[in-house]
């Protein structure tokens, strides 16, 4: 039994204490009645429909599923009561079709969920993970030659994770795939995921996200030589140009520039400095769009927060 504050007990047992958890509050305790309004703004269709099914293609209300509001808080998207109001004021859809009715049931897993037109990141199985990149390691799944590979990385998230994914069993069926590539002599900001749609845009060319990287290079920089970047030069496979270039620091042996552009193409930044008469003695990616490598040390991870996630998308249209 639990007390009130003036000292008197409640008849509620202690294992339905749950506290005061933003996901749980006073309409957890009107399941009947979500229930009730539900059925009722529902197609009547939906109850012919098996459960977890839905009752015509063109209808989001899923049978057995989750009450919307519920899902996009859960989302992070704001409250319960934000996300009721983003419902009512028609600007929630799923799979296509504005919703106004917050009792709509949905399946987070399968439907695809957007707040004023952007997407919203509903199956808690789908993760993106930033990873500061060692040097010596190599961006793909596996080596022939037996060096280190993010394969390794993803492997260990997943374990030290495992109760958060649902279990090892569950974390263990996960399979996150590197976000583009990083070459072996190059640390920095590698993203690891298994949002297919978000790895797809953040690796085509027609998405193209600003990336910025540090580099050390030989020799004294000069003044100059910003500019020229950003005009333009010519590589053996095509011109390229720098968006950004700083130069940090210039001795006589050795410089630091940042460099920001929009290209993937490869080695590029090296070749970019070399092409110029920089040889680039040490590399790092410090940025991809919004995202940046902060304070995360080489061979740290961490996943993205909710909010990385929605801007990452704004990026690439999503």
């Amino acid at each position: 039994m639990r007390n009130n504050t003036d000292g008197g007990a409640q008849n509620v047992p202690d294992a339905l204490d749950l506290g005061a958890e933003e996901f749980y509050d006073a309409d957890d305790l009107e399941e009947v009645d979500y229930e009730d309004e539900a059925s009722s703004t529902a197609p009547a269709a939906a109850a012919d429909a098996p459960r977890g099914g839905r009752a015509r293609p063109d209808d989001p209300y899923v049978v057995g599923g989750q009450r919307l509001q519920k899902v996009l808080a859960h989302a992070g998207v704001g409250s319960r009561r934000v996300c009721e109001q983003l419902i009512a004021t028609g600007r929630v859809s799923v799979d296509g079709v504005r919703v106004t009715e917050p009792g709509v049931r949905v399946d987070p897993a399968t439907q695809e969920i957007r707040v004023d037109g952007s997407r919203v990141l509903t199956d808690p199985d789908v993760i993106t993970v930033m990873l500061h990149k060692p040097v010596g390691v190599v961006t793909t799944m596996e080596d022939p030659q037996g060096r280190p590979t993010v394969s390794e990385y993803t492997e260990q998230y997943l374990a030290e994770h495992a109760e958060q994914l649902g279990g090892p069993e569950k974390a263990s069926a996960l399979r996150l795939v590197h976000v583009g590539r990083l070459d072996a002599d190059t640390e920095g900001l590698l993203l690891l995921s298994n949002d297919g749609e978000l790895t797809h845009r953040l690796t085509h060319p027609s998405y193209e996200v600003a990336k910025t990287y540090v580099a050390v290079v030989r020799g004294h920089v000069s003044s100059g030589l910003p500019s020229r970047l950003k005009r333009g030069i010519e590589l053996e496979d095509g011109p390229i140009a720098a968006d950004r270039v700083v130069v940090k620091d210039s001795a006589p042996d050795a410089s630091i520039l940042e460099v920001t552009l929009h290209s993937g193409r490869n080695r590029i930044v090296r070749r970019m400095l070399a092409a110029v008469g920089h040889p680039v003695i040490r590399l790092s990616r410090t940025r991809i769009g919004t995202l940046s490598l902060g304070g995360l040390r080489p061979g740290e991870m961490r996943p993205l927060t909710g909010a990385e996630v929605s801007a990452l998308q704004k990026e690439v249209g999503l």
